[in-house]
């Protein structure tokens, strides 16, 4: 994939905690924010979030059947 070049200013503390973070990862500056900005505006997150919710949703009384005398100490 093509690569575009940004340039971007922010303050020295930014920058600091940038490198620093991106070290800590063991990643280069400009991948760190790329994955950064990544993850702000993928949506796999959110798509895990809303399916695991409606999957509890749809198996609630499955589940609370199963497992919710044990939770409540009744067994």
């Amino acid at each position: 994939m093509a690569k575009t070049q940004l340039n971007v200013r922010v303050d020295e503390g930014t920058a600091r905690a940038a490198r620093e973070r991106a070290l800590a990862r063991g990643m280069s500056v400009n991948r760190y924010i790329e994955e950064l900005v990544k993850q702000d505006a993928g949506q796999v997150g959110q798509t895990f979030v809303e399916a695991a919710a409606d999957f509890m949703k749809q198996y609630e009384n499955v589940f609370a059947e199963e497992f919710g005398a044990e939770r409540e100490g009744r067994r």
